[in-house]
């Protein structure tokens, strides 16, 4: 076959398919409402997921590739939780091991939180979470200032009244004035602030990054306390050698924690990479879950589809017997049906793009949501394939059709 004439007939076929689709409008309505709903649900689902793994990097990111956390307790940890809530806490000894005698690391810095009422004048803000650390806390944690400065070793040593401030609470509590060398109450203890850190956004979605308020260790330990030991931050040199970089703390703190050989760590040294492990199980369930839904809703719009083709062959048959009569070939027919199959699940499968955009707006307010292209583009090849494979069954009914018994059919 020439390729113009195979041209033709798929225009030939689109304009009867679209003429027959026209003439049952209902019919052809509650046909394509199983595609809807599956091409609804597998586009929310990328849209989600697509969504979600943009945040969940973007947080991810402010962890650190190169960054390992000395903590108590492991991320993500099963097992006996009594044996870890029993583990003897991180203390400043092993802050000060690690940053005397560690070779591979780039910096070091002590870490611990409360949270606190932060006041100035009749200003003030709620639930704002307060870190002890040291003067690295910028290199080690990737943040920036926006104005004024970080507080200098000599006043993190010193213990000095000094804070750095988030962005949110130099926003809520200087609103029309510049918050350097301005006094405000943490708790009930007076802070100098000498700078305000860039805008950072939020972690995961769960809380600010610029609700926060800084201040030397010292100063933190001597006012706040610690009742549940400190965590140390620690920036390996080459993230090359950072598996070389967490063996190296380990045997640090094994040996200032006192641990027997052959015992295990009573110390967990967590790392970006858990996060990341987590996250792709998460979604790898989630995935699972939602395809399921996907087939189950694109089997049944599927099985529709095929039902309903195999009524408009019926009804059709004298129609075919006269085109088959008058030199129709077979694989016209067939290709005529598989036309009409592809073109109600593709008006199934636009309908449920059309419903998706709006439904991932709203999602948004709840969830990072994004909607690419690829998603669209997937969403529309899926609800074509199903289309063609639904009708193909009629449609080769119809071609195999004999037109002398096609002809007399009543």
């Amino acid at each position: 076959m020439r390729i113009s004439d195979f041209i033709y007939e798929i225009k030939e076929g689109m304009a009867i398919s679209f003429q027959a689709i026209r003439a049952n409008k209902m019919r052809s309505v509650l046909t394509t409402l199983g595609i809807v709903i599956g091409i609804v649900s597998v586009t929310l689902m990328g849209t989600a997921i697509e969504g979600l793994s943009r945040g969940f990097n973007d947080s991810i990111s402010k962890l650190g590739a190169d960054v390992l956390y000395v903590q108590k307790w492991p991320w993500f940890a099963g097992g006996d939780w009594w044996k870890y809530r029993n583990r003897k806490d991180i203390k400043m000894a092993e802050y000060k091991a690690i940053d005397r005698q560690a070779a591979l690391i780039q910096a070091a810095t002590p870490a611990s939180g409360t949270i606190r009422t932060v006041k100035y004048q009749d200003n003030s803000s709620s639930g704002v979470f307060i870190i002890g650390s040291n003067e690295k806390y910028l290199e080690i944690g990737g943040s920036s200032m926006d104005i004024g400065r970080f507080f200098s070793q000599a006043e993190a040593d010193g213990g000095r009244p000094v804070c750095v401030i988030g962005s949110e609470i130099a926003t809520n509590l200087f609103p029309h004035t510049s918050p350097l060398g301005k006094n405000l109450k943490v708790g009930n203890f007076t802070f100098r602030v000498v700078g305000v850190m860039a805008k950072q956004g939020s972690f995961l979605g769960m809380f600010s990054l610029d609700n926060r308020v800084v201040i030397p260790m010292q100063a933190f330990l001597q006012r706040f306390g610690t009742r549940h030991g400190i965590e140390i931050d620690v920036k390996a040199k080459d993230i090359k050698q950072l598996d070389d970089t967490k063996e190296e703390l380990r045997g640090i703190l094994r040996k200032v924690r006192h641990v027997a050989p052959g015992a295990e760590d009573d110390f967990a040294i967590n790392q970006q990479e858990m996060f990341i492990q987590t996250f792709n199980a998460i979604g790898l369930v989630v995935a699972g879950i939602g395809l399921f839904i996907t087939a189950l809703s694109l089997f049944v719009g599927s099985i529709g589809i095929m039902n309903i083709m195999f009524v408009s062959v019926t009804e059709r048959t004298k129609e075919i017997g006269i085109r088959k009569a008058i030199g129709a070939r077979r694989g016209t027919i067939l290709l005529q049906f598989l036309i009409e199959a592809a073109s109600l699940s593709l008006i199934g499968g636009l309908i449920g793009i059309i419903i998706s955009y709006p439904l991932s707006l709203l999602l948004n307010q709840i969830l990072p949501t994004s909607m690419p292209i690829s998603v669209v583009a997937i969403s529309i090849v899926i609800s074509l394939i199903v289309g063609v494979i639904s009708g193909f069954l009629p449609a080769n009914r119809a071609s195999k059709m004999d037109p002398v018994d096609a002809l007399r059919y009543e």
